[in-house]
């Protein structure tokens, strides 16, 4: 599914997903359960604000645990606004990165001890990437890590790349794979058969972990206000989805 076709469409509202009894039917865990001290969680994000879109509760448990933490930020996000005059592909660059680094901080972490890698690929091309990705992957991976990713039919080509690179990955280390959907919020149905419901759980958020991932998304600044004409990347039933009381997660 094409990113600009994904955003122009309004969306499936909360107040839709509260309906579905498969999401109702997903099996609750503790962050402490996903990834228990002493081991370590590798998140892969596609685009600057996806590391919070998928996990930003999440990621609130381990201050402190940074050295547990292994953050793979494949793009810079520089192709969110095409053919906007203010957000150039250059000015975007610069500032998402640094929306992320805000964000993080929101969260707790200390950036100081963080292992945050930048790959540098080119936003929209992650599919060219692949082979690169999964090579990377596999060097940074161990038996024992939980690698997390961008589910791999999310309806975002560099979603759903990064996606397909970490299954082989996890696949070729043994280590264990957990995808995220992001974008299936926005355009399925609730109980839509094309998500992969038998492997749902949700990852239970308190609401000091909610509210910091609320404050480090709201860091991410030019996907939320609208440019010029057209309206924010995110969109505020996507954002609404995101900012539950749990992140849902595919194991």
């Amino acid at each position: 599914m094409n990113a600009n076709l994904i955003q122009s469409s309004e969306g499936t509202p909360w107040a839709e997903w509260q309906q579905a009894a498969r999401l109702a039917r997903a099996t609750w865990i503790s962050p402490q359960q996903l990834c228990p001290p002493g081991r370590r969680l590798v998140l892969i994000a596609p685009h600057p604000d996806d590391e919070i879109l998928m996990a930003g509760g999440l990621l609130t448990h381990f201050r402190g645990r940074e050295d547990d933490l292994l953050l793979i930020a494949a793009t810079d996000g520089e192709g969110s606004h095409p053919s906007s005059e203010y957000w150039t592909e250059h000015r975007l660059r610069r500032q998402r990165p640094l929306e992320s680094r805000q964000a993080l901080q929101q969260l707790d972490l200390d950036l100081n001890r963080l292992n945050w890698r930048r790959l540098n690929l080119k936003d929209g091309g992650l599919p060219r990437e692949e082979a690169f990705l999964v090579n990377h992957l596999t060097q940074a991976l161990r038996s024992d890590d939980v690698l997390m990713a961008t589910w791999r039919d999310d309806g975002h080509c560099d979603h759903e790349a990064v996606g397909r690179a970490a299954a082989q990955a996890a696949l070729a280390r043994k280590a264990q794979l957990v995808e995220v959907p992001v974008w299936a919020w926005h355009w399925a149905q609730p109980d839509d058969p094309r998500l992969p419901w038998p492997r749902a759980h949700r990852i239970e958020l308190d609401e000091a972990a909610l509210a910091r991932k609320r404050k480090a998304l709201a860091a991410h600044v030019s996907q939320l206000q609208p440019d010029g004409p057209r309206p924010p990347v995110l969109p505020a039933r996507l954002l609404d989805c995101l900012l539950q009381p749990f992140e849902l997660v595919f194991l």
